[in-house]
C-alpha cells in the first residue's frame, strides 16, 4: 500500500513546477514508490515491463504489453484507485514507443523514451511519507529476525554458501528478497570488502551483510558472528561501530540545516583518523541515502546530493575485517533504529551528542 495522496501531492508539484503535462516511471525502484507494486520480471532489469504514467489531477495510467497487462492490472497496482492500464501486443512495440505513443507532450520519463525529457525520480522520493515509514519499520524488523536468526545458528564448519542459501530462504519466507548477500568467513572477511559468498567455510568468525527488499524499500544491515575472534576484531568492530554512530550524528545535523552528503563525508574521514585508521574510507564506499533503492546516493567528498530530514540512510564503515550498519530515520532531532529486533546484544555509542545501541559481536 502506498499513500496515493501523498504521491499525488508531490507528483502535482513537480509537474507544476517544471513545466510538464505528465510524467512516467519504468524503473522498478519509482513503479515501487508510486504504485506500491512490481514492474518486473526479470529482477536485475533496469526498465520493468510496465511504465506508471501520473497526468496531473488525480489521472494515473499503466502502460505495458499483452503478456503482463491482466496480471499488472489484478496483482500490483493500487486496490482504491483505479488505474487504467494500456497494453500493446509484445511483438508490436516496447515499452517505450508504447508510452510515446500515449502520453501527452510536455513530458518526463526515468527511462528513454523518444520525444519526452528526463527525471530524476531520486528527489521526488526521497522523503518517506508516513505509510512509508510504517511499511519500513515493518521490514526493517522483519529483515534483521531473518538476519539474526540465521547468525544465531552459525557453525564454524558452514560454508559461505550455505549461509548465503539459508539467510534467503529466511527472507523469502517473509516475502523480503535480497539485492545483495554477502558472506565472509574468517580468512575472507579482512581481505575483501564485498565477500561474495564462496564454498569456503566460515572457520573463526563471519560478517554476515545483506540489503533486502520489499514492495521497493529496502534495509541494509551487517552482523558479525565470533567462534573465536581474532585478536584485533574487537577493536576494529568499536571503530566501526564509532564511525557509522558520527555518520549518523552528523546526518542529524545535516539535516537540520540543509546540509550535503559531502559535509556528512567530511564527517565519517575525520572519524576514521580519531579512531586511529586514517585513510581507511578509501578501501570502501560509506553508504548514504537508502529508501526506495539500496542507496538513494552514495556520499563521496564533497558531494553535494542532499540530507533531508524524515528520510532513510545506511552508512557503512568497514575496518579492516570489521563493519557496522544499520538502516536508520533520521529527522532533524532524531535518530531511530529501523533494522533493530531488541534481540541482538549491543554496545552502547555515545558520539557528537547521539546515543545508540550499536550490534555487538556475538560469541555464541
Amino acid at each position: 500500500m502506498v499513500d496515493i495522496d501523498d504521491r499525488e501531492m508531490r507528483l502535482d508539484r513537480y509537474l507544476e513546477s517544471d513545466g510538464y503535462d505528465a510524467v512516467w516511471f519504468a524503473r522498478p525502484n519509482a513503479f515501487a514508490w508510486a504504485t506500491g507494486g512490481r514492474n518486473w520480471v526479470d529482477a536485475a532489469a533496469d526498465v520493468g515491463d510496465a511504465a506508471v504514467g501520473y497526468l496531473g489531477d488525480g489521472e494515473w495510467t499503466v502502460v505495458t504489453n499483452n503478456i503482463e497487462a491482466e496480471r499488472i492490472a489484478a496483482e500490483e497496482l493500487p486496490a482504491e484507485l483505479s488505474m487504467s492500464v494500456a497494453a500493446d501486443d509484445w511483438y508490436e512495440a516496447g515499452l517505450a514507443d508504447s508510452v510515446a505513443a500515449r502520453s501527452p507532450t510536455p513530458a518526463a520519463a526515468d527511462f528513454d523514451v523518444p520525444g519526452l525529457d528526463t527525471v530524476n525520480s531520486m528527489r521526488l522520493r526521497l522523503r518517506l511519507a508516513a505509510e512509508d515509514l510504517r511499511r519500513y519499520r515493518e521490514l526493517g524488523r522483519e529483515a534483521a529476525l531473518a538476519l539474526e536468526t540465521v547468525c544465531r545458528e552459525l557453525e564454524p564448519g558452514d560454508t559461505e554458501h550455505e549461509v548465503a542459501a539459508g539467510l534467503r530462504i529466511s527472507l523469502a519466507s517473509r516475502n523480503i528478497d535480497a539485492p545483495v548477500v554477502l558472506v565472509g568467513g574468517g580468512e575472507r572477511a579482512p581481505e575483501y570488502r564485498h565477500p561474495t559468498p564462496t564454498d569456503a567455510a566460515l572457520g573463526d568468525y563471519a560478517v554476515v551483510i545483506v540489503t533486502a527488499r520489499r514492495a521497493g524499500l529496502h534495509a541494509s544491515l551487517t552482523r558479525t558472528v565470533a567462534f573465536d575472534p581474532p585478536e584485533w576484531l574487537a577493536e576494529r568492530h568499536v571503530a566501526a561501530q564509532r564511525v557509522e554512530a558520527s555518520a549518523l550524528a552528523a546526518t542529524r545535523a545535516a539535516a537540520r540545516r540543509g546540509g550535503t552528503a559531502g559535509d556528512v563525508f567530511a564527517e565519517i574521514r575525520d572519524a576514521y583518523a580519531d579512531e586511529g585508521f586514517e585513510g581507511e574510507w578509501r578501501r570502501h564506499h560509506q553508504g548514504g541515502a537508502t529508501g526506495y533503492a539500496g542507496r538513494e546516493w552514495f556520499a563521496s567528498p564533497g558531494s553535494d546530493a542532499p540530507v533531508v530530514p524524515g528520510a532513510a540512510y545506511a552508512w557503512n564503515p568497514t575496518v579492516r575485517g570489521a563493519k557496522s550498519e544499520d538502516t536508520a530515520y533520521v529527522t532533524a532531532d532524531e535518530v531511530e533504529v529501523l533494522t533493530d529486533t531488541g534481540r541482538w546484544p549491543t554496545d552502547t555509542v555515545e558520539v557528537d551528542g547521539l546515543t545508540l545501541e550499536r550490534p555487538s559481536v556475538l560469541e555464541p
